[in-house]
């Protein structure tokens, strides 16, 4: 099998040495100006050349008080780390509590810790550490056991940064379960989020088949779910359902959560046929196919008149089909204002398929209100006037060609996923925006976002990878008695 290579990244924290210079001579001194002089003082740095002597300290044992004896679970093998009280309990009060008293630790760690311990205690001395994708959960499970705050938030944000990497196995599933086990909400729903924005790329690969049971539900009952179709979301329910055999409470569950008004009756005729699960329970969602039928044969307004649609069943999700949206690549975004032109289908209903809505696009790159755009006059200099431009930030207006129209019960949501760079020729959804009827500007588009820069994460070749989605939602108008 091909390697995959996976990231590194060196996380720091050396604000710890301030202490230790109280108790080491370092080579730092201050060339003091004399009074009344304007000569700034010197100071010279050996910060470095103290980490190296405190680095010696572990590799040669030198002067060491205390010993850790790390066990594994299921093996005879112990690893003996000849250390220093006061590096690990600065740091770490578990470790000051453990060393208080005693010389000698042993601690039993399961395997994936125990391999990389060796790198945790150097951590210690360093104030830095290489972290890759297989590595992350083993290091930020030994940096939660043993409190060490700094590195247990850097490993955190390593892993809400990484969760687009590619990787053989995938990892974002498991991620996504650690970060449950552990309590971590902030990962958890940074997990969630990406695997909810780029689900058509999670359902294709091996981690779907690891997604549990909570996670699965949690995923159904999300409207900002991307992917092609409600279809698709059936048959990689359906697959997963074959894969790992759940009770049947979680099957009536996450069948009920798929929404069949978004499926056209076509496919839904056959998948009532073909799908073993629907055979199967059919009873479960017996009352959700009829309504499906029902609110495809007739016009929403009336439809709204009998059932309340003013429920998750008939809000789309963040379909990526040409019925719901466009892609937009803009090449080299940073040169000028771009525009775009598409049309979507009026709404899901059967009854409007053939109706629909043109809209228009506007991209600007650096744009400014009208009080703050400069005066092109003489007595302003052209750089200036360039500075100003550059205050500018990127602007993306969708409004409907068609505003005239009635539209009588519909009310649109424009959703605008920003993809960042591909990993192995895939683009990841990143960035959401979403925006009602009301407003046509997508407020703060971009708002940190520097499209000069050819590096810039929100750019895939120098170029701007936009899917702009309009969402028809439902509302009653007349309630029947």
């Amino acid at each position: 099998m091909e390697s995959v290579k996976r990231p590194c990244l060196i996380l720091s924290e050396g604000h710890w040495l301030a202490l230790l210079s109280l108790l080491f001579i370092t080579a730092e001194a201050a060339h003091k100006s004399d009074p009344g002089s304007d000569i700034p003082a010197t100071v010279i740095n050996h910060s470095s050349m103290l980490i190296q002597r405190l680095k010696d300290l572990l590799q040669n044992s030198n002067s060491s008080d205390c010993t850790l004896r790390v066990r594994t679970a299921n093996s005879d093998e112990v690893k003996v780390f000849h250390t220093h009280q006061l590096l690990l309990s600065l740091q770490s009060d578990v470790f000051g509590g453990l060393l208080g008293n005693q010389s000698i630790v042993t601690l039993q760690e399961p395997a994936d810790c125990a391999i990389l311990f060796e790198k945790f205690v150097r951590y210690f001395y360093s104030g830095e550490i290489s972290v890759h994708l297989n590595q992350a959960m083993p290091l930020h499970r030994l940096a939660s056991k043993y409190h060490v705050s700094a590195l247990q938030r850097g490993v955190t944000e390593y892993m809400k940064n990484h969760l687009a990497c590619e990787s053989s196995q995938g990892h974002v599933v498991s991620w996504y379960h650690y970060a449950l086990g552990m309590g971590d909400e902030t990962l958890q729903e940074s997990c969630l989020k990406f695997l909810a924005w780029n689900l058509s790329t999670v359902i294709s690969s091996s981690e779907w088949v690891t997604v549990s049971n909570d996670l699965m539900v949690s995923l159904l009952k999300r409207s900002d779910l991307v992917l092609q179709s409600e279809l698709e979301l059936f048959s990689a329910m359906e697959e997963w359902v074959s894969k790992n055999s759940p009770n049947v409470s979680i099957i009536e569950k996450i069948l009920r959560s798929i929404r069949y008004p978004m499926i056209p009756p076509s496919q839904l005729f056959q998948i009532q046929k073909q799908s073993g699960i629907l055979v199967s329970y059919h009873n479960v969602v017996q009352d959700l196919l009829f309504q499906a039928f029902q609110f495809h044969s007739a016009s929403p307004l009336h439809f709204a008149k009998y059932f309340d649609v003013n429920c998750s069943m008939f809000i789309p999700r963040n379909y990526l089909s040409s019925s719901w949206g466009s892609q937009w690549i803009i090449n080299n975004p940073a040169r000028d204002d771009r525009s775009l032109s598409f049309q979507t289908q009026l709404g899901p209903s059967n009854h409007d398929s053939s109706k629909k809505i043109t809209w228009n696009a506007l991209f600007s790159p650096r744009w400014l209100p009208a009080s703050l755009r400069p005066v092109y006059s003489e007595s302003v200099s052209s750089s200036s006037q360039s500075n100003r431009l550059d205050e500018g930030k990127p602007r993306l207006v969708v409004t409907s060609a068609m505003s005239g129209l009635d539209f009588a019960g519909v009310t649109f949501q424009k959703t605008v996923l920003v993809g960042v760079r591909r990993q192995q020729g895939k683009v990841f959804v990143k960035h959401v925006y979403n925006v009602h009827q009301s407003t046509d500007e997508v407020a703060d588009f971009l708002a940190h976002a520097d499209l000069q820069k050819r590096t810039s994460e929100y750019l895939i070749d120098n170029s701007l990878h936009l899917h702009i989605i309009i969402k028809p939602i439902y509302h009653s108008l007349i309630k029947a008695k």
